[in-house]
């Protein structure tokens, strides 16, 4: 590899610092590449999001409650009474 050109035949010079202008332009044709969703898809998206985010929610609230209820149902059941 004495020539400066790696075994994919790439030339090592490229893989040196990029100016600011070439890192710009680099930048914008690959921002163009993306395929933007679009705004009804992002809403549903939301929404859906928003429905399961509020029923995970209420599932870990429920099941904490059940929990924290049997545990104290356990422990009056098992401390001694007042005379």
């Amino acid at each position: 590899m004495a020539s400066g050109v790696s075994a994919r035949g790439e030339s090592r010079r490229n893989h040196g610092k990029t100016n600011p202008g070439e890192f710009l332009r680099q930048v914008r044709a690959e921002v163009s590449k993306i395929v933007w969703p679009t705004r009804r898809e992002t809403v549903t998206t939301a929404i859906f999001v928003a429905i399961l985010m509020t029923l995970l929610a209420t599932l870990f609230f429920l099941g904490i409650d059940s929990i924290f209820s049997a545990v104290i149902a356990l422990a009056a059941h098992r401390s001694p009474e007042p005379s």
